[in-house]
């Protein structure tokens, strides 16, 4: 919870000093390009989080982990939470995310109903 809390209090930074830009700045498409993309990143660091605490918890992994090595489980998880962060972008508009930056508990409403619509199709995807 406190990586998520850091993640979190990062992006809601970046956001924020994204909107301080002004328009007299030429480099100001720029900065918000960068502060945009590191939100971005923020915010699949945090839906990585959350998915490899999630995908613990499915019936599925807990039937599979059981033939696994420790390492073979660590590149299963990686994979899927990689998927399932992946396509988090495309789940998400920029409103969610300033509203996540500025909200705690529709950020983590957010990244969790982000992981829930992914988590089992990346699972199923690469677990065949």
């Amino acid at each position: 919870m406190k990586k998520l809390f850091a993640s979190t209090a990062l992006l809601a930074t970046f956001a924020l000093a994204g909107c301080a830009t002004t328009g007299g700045n030429t480099n100001a498409g720029t900065a918000m390009g960068t502060a945009n993309e590191i939100g971005m990143n923020v915010f699949k660091a945090a839906i990585d989080n959350q998915c490899r605490s999630q995908i613990e918890q499915q019936n599925a992994w807990r039937i599979a982990s059981v033939a696994m090595t420790q390492a073979q489980e660590e590149a299963v998880k990686g994979r899927v939470c990689g998927c399932v962060s992946e396509q988090a972008p495309q789940q998400v508009s920029i409103i969610e995310l300033g509203n996540a930056a500025i909200d705690p508990q529709y950020r983590v409403q957010l990244v969790a109903r982000v992981v829930a619509k992914s988590l089992q199709s990346c699972y199923s995807s690469i677990v065949k």
